[in-house]
């Protein structure tokens, strides 16, 4: 495992066991609330960090564009050994987020935080898309893995090209 890679794992025990540490002094919706705060908030850095680079305007991309982009925002916050997954394109609005492993599940549940936690999935996407420009009209998780899902399923809606931030 390279350093990076280690980097990524530490960070992420750390975060966990902040979690832990917040939700034992201040309760678990405490816990949740600063976590998903946090998390948007770097997604949306991430987002714009993302959109620069794309160098076009991402409000008029198409979904297939979209999803790459998404996909790019998910690979800089979580590298694909960390969580499994991709970004598929289901129509012209509709993407969908998979990710068969969560790193961040497996950190709080060694972290002995499982139980209350909170997954700030829709927060993280939320931010991504305000980072890019674009607005949700839809963001919600359909499956889980902290609830024992097979995967964590999310879906994104985004608002036609014409109302798009």
């Amino acid at each position: 495992m390279g350093a990076p890679m280690e980097v990524y794992r530490l960070w992420w025990l750390h975060d966990a066991r902040w979690y832990q540490g917040v939700a034992s002094r201040f309760g678990q919706e405490v816990a949740n609330e600063v976590n998903a705060e946090a998390m948007r908030f770097v997604a949306a850095r991430v987002g714009k960090q993302v959109a620069r680079a794309h160098g076009e305007p991402v409000a008029q991309a198409d979904s297939a564009t979209l999803a790459k982009l998404y996909e790019r925002c998910a690979d800089i916050m979580f590298p694909n050994e960390l969580r499994d997954g991709g970004v598929t394109a289901l129509d012209d609005e509709l993407l969908e987020l998979t990710m068969r492993q969560n790193f961040a599940v497996v950190m709080v549940r060694m972290a002995g935080s499982l139980d209350g936690y909170q997954c700030p999935c829709t927060e993280i996407h939320a931010g991504w898309s305000d980072g890019l420009g674009v607005a949700l009209t839809e963001n919600r998780a359909t499956g889980c893995l902290r609830f024992g899902d097979p995967e964590c399923r999310l879906l994104m809606r985004v608002a036609p090209a014409g109302e798009r931030n």
